[in-house]
């Protein structure tokens, strides 16, 4: 039996749909704490699922773990800089523009009457497209 208001791993992993081994790499990067143990097993303050959600709202929007780690100040309250969020969703607009590029010019390929994609000018702003995305990287 755990603690009023605690949690063992294996219920944090059940409920934040994460394995052990995850909660146990984030509390070696520092991202989340555990309040004790009981027995072998971690203890964690249910307030941990709160955070588990920012971490992955963060890795969803593309932040590293070393970027996540930044947005928690030293008590665990998030601490998020938005000027930090607001360059990662210019970033997203960038991605999103060129997965746009990306999907129109497949679709074209995928009904393109030209007898080879190679003789497709779409095709080929499409080829030259992907060179230029990749040594942008």
């Amino acid at each position: 039996m755990t603690q009023a208001g605690t949690m063992d791993i294996g219920e944090v992993a059940k409920a934040a749909g994460l394995p052990p081994s995850t909660l146990r790499y984030y509390e070696e990067k520092g991202l989340i704490r555990s309040v004790g143990r009981h027995g072998l097993r971690r203890l964690f303050d249910t307030a941990v699922l709160e955070r588990l959600a920012l971490i992955a709202l963060g890795q969803y929007a593309g932040f590293s773990l070393a970027e996540i780690a930044t947005m928690f100040s030293s008590d665990g309250r998030p601490q998020i800089n938005r000027e930090q969020l607001a360059a990662k969703a210019e970033d997203l607009d960038k991605t999103i523009r060129q997965l746009s590029v990306m999907r129109d010019g497949l679709r074209h390929a995928a009904v393109c009457k030209a007898p080879s994609h190679m003789e497709c000018p779409t095709f080929q702003r499409l080829l030259r497209f992907a060179v230029k995305i990749r040594v942008r990287g």
